[in-house]
């Protein structure tokens, strides 16, 4: 079973190739908006892959930080001095937005604000070329809340790179009511030009990704809440099969930037944020860019303390946070967020690193079966409250 998994996952990697044709759009200008974490990633990102990048920001130490981090992955992946020289000479700084006018592709990563993207569509739009995609890298916010700000709205899509941008494969390129099909098939195959794997997602609060991580890992934190040691909570998910555990990747992702998604996701899925979230942003405990969120770090690796004999029923936290993903993997599913089965169980591998054994969320319902799972999450609502409400969508599964 092991092995007809992966094989089907990598059959799911071709299907997803398949989406896009690279000959259909050939940009050769990227200008990126925000030199932040994640902004300053996607330059560095599509510069390594041959593109010529200009990067914008006021601030000029985010400036010299992303040259500084774009320099060290050159010198990674390229190792030929002469192609590290020429990936660095492709990446332009632009502090005084002079580069925009000539981009091909405009790829918006500033703060998870809808104010502040509207506001700063409105002044950009005038310059853009006719034909030129504006993107968005927000990870939660729908396209139609944005589009209100443009004059052209049909050139809006996302763009959701995943963080780290140089080792997480997936793209989820977002189209929204307004999006045009031209915008899309280009978007499609500049995923391509820049070696990722395209997955076309229906704009919807959270997409895709992130839709179904967020139940998973504000579960984790109702866990911690309930003194359940972090390193047993990240141990159950990494058991199942997880390339890491809930609360870890939390502290990467930066907990204020958790907390800023999953307050645009409660408001339209109408859950409960964990108050042990809340109180460490707010102690400015922001994760692993601060040295301390729910685990305390030195030289950047997180101090994992051993859970107590107390804490050790694995297979009870690895189900509460494993149905509450799969649950929203259902609803997902119900809703269309992607157009087929496959694509949402490849669209979580591969962004979300969801055990590729098991061959996807939706293979893995299917092979574990829907019965033994429904009664599974029916029993976690009896004991632990409507969270665990099984999704409609169940009952289509079959």
């Amino acid at each position: 079973a092991t092995a007809r998994n992966l094989v089907h996952v990598f059959m799911l990697k071709e299907h997803m190739k398949s989406q896009a044709d690279k000959s259909l759009f050939k940009p050769h200008h990227i200008h990126v908006i925000g030199a932040g974490a994640m902004g300053g990633d996607i330059a560095a990102w599509c510069a390594l892959r041959g593109m010529q990048v200009s990067v914008q920001d006021t601030n000029a130490e985010n400036l010299q930080k992303t040259r500084d981090r774009a320099s060290r992955l050159f010198e990674k992946q390229l190792k030929k001095a002469e192609l590290i020289f020429e990936a660095n000479n492709r990446l332009i700084t632009d502090s005084a937005n002079d580069q925009i006018d000539n981009a091909d592709v405009v790829i918006e990563a500033i703060v998870e604000d809808a104010k502040a993207k509207s506001s700063l569509y409105r002044s950009i739009e005038p310059r853009l070329k006719h034909d030129a995609i504006l993107a968005t890298n927000t990870s939660s916010i729908p396209l139609e809340t944005l589009a209100k700000a443009l004059q052209n709205p049909e050139r809006l899509t996302g763009l959701h790179f995943f963080n780290p941008v140089a080792a997480m494969p997936l793209l989820e390129i977002v189209h929204g009511s307004q999006t045009s099909d031209e915008t899309v098939t280009r978007a499609l195959a500049f995923s391509l030009h820049i070696s990722k794997l395209p997955l076309n997602v229906k704009s919807a609060p959270g997409f895709l990704v992130n839709r179904i991580l967020m139940p998973y890992m504000i579960e984790a934190a109702i866990l911690a809440d309930e003194g359940i040691p972090e390193s047993a909570i990240d141990a159950a998910a990494v058991n199942f099969g997880m390339p890491m555990g809930p609360i870890e990747l939390a502290d990467i992702v930066g907990l204020d930037v958790g907390l800023s998604v999953a307050k645009v996701l409660s408001d339209s899925y109408h859950f409960d944020i964990p108050d042990g979230l809340i109180r460490r942003v707010e102690e400015g405990k922001l994760g692993k860019k601060t040295g301390e969120g729910f685990y305390v770090y030195k030289d950047g690796k997180p101090q994992k303390p051993t859970a107590t004999p107390n804490h050790t029923d694995l297979n009870e936290i690895q189900d509460r946070l494993i149905l509450r993903f799969l649950n929203e993997t259902v609803a997902c599913r119900q809703e269309r967020i992607v157009e087929s089965d496959d694509l949402l169980d490849a669209g979580i591998i591969f962004g979300t690193g969801f055990a590729p054994f098991r061959g996807g969320p939706l293979r893995y319902i299917h092979q574990t079966g829907r019965a033994t799972l429904l009664a599974k999450l029916k029993q976690l609502q009896a004991s632990h409250g409507d969270r665990f409400t099984p999704h409609s969508g169940w009952d289509c599964m079959t």
